[in-house]
């Protein structure tokens, strides 16, 4: 066992690469090797001393892929660092440009008024997709039959009561509920929405809305005019201006429609804005005396004011974006415009 360890030791001396490594492992630890052969003496040796040559061949096999794990380790060592000293690196040369994702345009938009509205004190609530028509019609003053509820070309579910909500003002009938007459309420409600609409290049069967609430004692209209205004400066400029006009929804009175000066024109008259230097971005009114009461608060005491964007028109405006269709489609080549817009 010595001397063979030994001619082990001589041999891997004279071992350069690993192809002469595995001959030599195979000569000496192979099913034929030298070392392995040995095993087949012991069933010739007497009991007293199998015991004892079993250990000392066990031993030597240990010591055996020892020595050959070391070359070649020291081999790919060697390898290695030959390669390394024949190549060279040109530091100076341009990276490799890997393509990264982005959030989508619209998600930033969600996420900008979010962090506005919660600077200001909101509360960003969520609220079910499919909703009760209870939520979704009746307790914002529109009952059962009601002509307004036909504009709204609602996906209904189970009969006439359960339903894909066509805007997120259920939530803010919830959030309302569980103030139970007391509390004031500062909120908004980004989400999905659904109505039955043909997709086309403003026109989308679902799409992201992003409404306001807020519910306290003295409120006026000029409180909302006011938070439109932070609104409007925050995502179109300092200079954008913004204007009310009145308008009819059946949840507020009164309503206005909220309008920006274009940022294109600056109020001058272009394409963009109909040659009439605004821009029309949402909807918005004081809280109806019959939504108050409907959600517990009694009108007399409580008032608010309610706001309602659509995020695919906003950063329509915002990006100058004509088709709506671009927010959802997977063709890199159009929506990676949106980070050069962003840019």
């Amino acid at each position: 066992m010595d001397n063979l360890l030994k001619e082990l030791e001589t041999d891997l001396k004279s071992v350069t690469n690993e192809q002469s490594l595995n001959e030599i492992k195979t000569k000496y630890l192979g099913k034929k090797g030298s070392i392995t052969e040995l095993s087949s003496k012991i069933k010739d040796l007497p009991n007293e001393e199998k015991k004892e040559f079993g250990a000392n061949l066990n031993k030597l096999k240990t010591e055996a892929n020892n020595l050959i794990d070391a070359k070649k380790e020291a081999i790919e060592t060697e390898n290695l660092n030959k390669k390394l000293a024949s190549e060279s690196i040109d530091i100076s040369l341009p990276s490799t440009k890997i393509p990264m994702g982005s959030p989508n345009i619209v998600e930033k938009i969600v996420e900008e008024v979010e962090e506005l509205l919660m600077s200001m004190g909101y509360d960003v609530v969520d609220g079910p997709e499919v909703e009760k028509d209870e939520y979704n019609f009746e307790m914002l003053n529109l009952p059962k039959g009601h002509p307004a509820r036909d504009a709204q070309d609602t996906f209904y579910l189970k009969g006439e009561e359960l339903l894909l909500r066509s805007q997120t003002s259920p939530v803010q009938v919830r959030t309302m509920l569980e103030g139970k007459g007391e509390k004031p309420i500062r909120m908004i409600c980004p989400g999905k929405t659904y109505r039955r609409d043909n997709d086309d290049a403003t026109h989308s069967h679902q799409f992201m809305q992003i409404e306001g609430l807020l519910v306290d004692k003295n409120v006026s209209l000029s409180d909302l005019k006011g938070t439109f205004d932070v609104i409007a400066k925050h995502l179109f400029g300092e200079t954008c201006e913004t204007r009310f006009r009145p308008s009819y929804y059946p949840f507020t009175e009164p309503s206005v429609e909220t309008d920006i000066s274009c940022h294109a024109c600056h109020g001058k008259g272009c394409s963009i804005c109909k040659n009439t230097g605004w821009i029309t971005v949402s909807g918005a009114g004081m809280v109806h005396p019959d939504v108050l009461r409907n959600c517990g608060y009694d009108p007399k005491e409580w008032q608010g004011f309610a706001f309602g964007f659509g995020a695919e028109r906003l950063a329509m405006i915002k990006y100058g974006i004509d088709d709506l269709r671009a927010f959802y489609m997977t063709d890199l080549r159009e929506t990676g415009n949106f980070d050069r817009k962003e840019a």
